[in-house]
């Protein structure tokens, strides 16, 4: 029960903290709970407002001038609010139908338009906690400190209006939406295989086999994979006596009824404990960029395909997601790949979890372009800028040979539209990039 809750907080935080809901509720509560304490701090604490000079508020008891002032802010603030509210419906749509659908996740993960939210509802909150305080009877009170900071917090409002729109006007620029996608997939990355590359990196040879009795565990729900806490299952191999093996990686589809663990000599594991095994795993109908690298990878994928599309035609959008997608995988091949096989005690393997490989990242991010790209010139000639942009990075001679064999791909799909005068040009950067690739084979690792 105690994992099954630890996963269940984990996707919902996950969900939660990108969206429209806690850090607006937050800030909303914390400004609400601060009008409720200031006005009734100023009750009993007068000399919280006697400083306050005349000429800002010139009538201190007179609640009527009060009440309008908090009154005015709060009805004001609303109509803001539903503003802000139909830009952002605005936006999404406008980014949903453009771009991709899929891309809408980091458009609410933004967080000055959480903010912005937050601090409109949050200064809503605050009047409205004020107005109980002022009354007229049986003795007349005015929180003049309260009433002070709530016209600063309506001043800001307006400020923050004027931020709000630049910054919308800015974040529905495909430039802005590629490289936010492409930041977030880097942290991904970075969380999920945090040592960097090196020559002597250890053999990821495939253990033999074990013996034992075999239990197939499957799913109980249908969804995507989207988190594995493979700690949790790594130490449930160890105190059940057996291995473990995924037979799906995180972002795969699995139907209910569908195969999703293996476990060698499972003697031990009763219905119980496959339970327990089972709330490892967290299954959605949507896929999340916990450890999925593939996704973000999609989505740019996904931009550049509809910006080459012949209804949009804008190849300069896809140019610009072929960069995007170099370097994220640029920044990949940068780190160790993620553990595969996980062993306790040493030479005894627990568990096999299966992650996703250069070839894979490789035909999501370049393969559905190239296929597309074909009759385009232009775009052709940034996918091999792209291969050599990778050269760069440290590959293993597989590695490049898989490149190589790509942008042969790339060539010999355009020569079956282009011209001849658009195919010399990527030739030549064929040549020069079987050349390059060459000559660092020929150097010493």
């Amino acid at each position: 029960m105690r994992e099954r809750l630890y996963l269940w907080l984990r996707a919902a935080l996950y969900s939660l903290r990108g969206g429209f809901l806690i850090r607006p509720f937050l800030i909303a509560l914390v400004f609400g709970t601060a009008g409720a304490l200031l006005s009734f701090s100023e009750e009993y604490v007068p000399a919280l407002s006697t400083w306050i000079p005349a000429v800002l508020f010139p009538v201190h008891q007179d609640p009527q001038v009060a009440l309008t002032i908090l009154s005015g802010i709060a009805t004001s603030i609303m109509t803001v609010v539903s503003i802000v509210f139909a830009i952002l419906l605005m936006t999404l749509t406008l980014a949903s139908t453009q771009f991709s659908p899929r891309i809408l996740v980091s458009f609410v993960r933004d967080k000055p338009t959480q903010w912005t939210l937050g601090i409109f509802l949050g200064t809503f909150t605050f009047c409205m906690a004020a107005l109980p305080a002022v009354r007229s009877t049986p003795q007349a009170f005015v929180p003049v400190l309260t009433v002070l900071v709530a016209m600063l917090l309506a001043l800001i409002c307006v400020g923050w209006l004027i931020f709000f729109i630049n910054h919308v006007s800015h974040s529905i620029s495909v430039n802005h939406i590629v490289d936010r996608i492409a930041r977030e997939t880097e942290l991904v990355i970075k969380d999920l295989m945090p040592m960097t590359r090196t020559h002597f990196q250890r053999d990821n040879a495939i253990p033999p086999p074990r013996e034992g009795r075999e239990r197939i565990i499957l799913s109980r729900k249908s969804g995507y994979i989207r988190f594995v806490d493979v700690r949790f299952l790594v130490d449930c191999a160890k105190t059940f006596g057996a291995q473990i093996y995924l037979e799906r990686r995180v972002g795969h589809f699995v139907p209910e009824g569908v195969p999703l663990m293996r476990v060698i000599d499972a003697g031990r594991v009763t219905p119980a404990r496959e339970d327990r095994l089972l709330t490892a795993i967290d299954l959605g109908p949507s896929r999340t960029m916990q450890q999925d690298v593939e996704f973000g990878i999609i989505q740019i994928v996904d931009i550049a395909l509809k910006a080459i599309s012949p209804a949009v035609n804008d190849p300069t959008t896809a140019i610009n997601c072929i960069d995007q997608l170099a370097r994220i995988l640029i920044a990949w091949m940068g780190r160790a790949p993620p553990e595969t096989y996980f062993y306790g005690p040493p030479h005894v393997l627990r568990m096999t979890v299966p992650w996703i490989q250069f070839d894979g990242l490789m035909d999501t991010a370049f393969e559905q372009i190239r296929h597309y790209a074909a009759s385009d010139a232009p775009v052709s000639l940034r996918l091999l800028r792209a291969f050599d942009d990778l050269l760069s990075a440290d590959m293993s001679a597989p590695e490049r040979a898989s490149l190589l064999d790509r942008a042969g791909r790339v060539v010999a799909g355009c020569e079956l539209r282009l011209s001849e005068h658009d195919i010399d040009p990527l030739r030549k950067r064929l040549k020069r990039l079987n050349e390059r690739a060459a000559a660092l084979g020929s150097c010493p690792s």
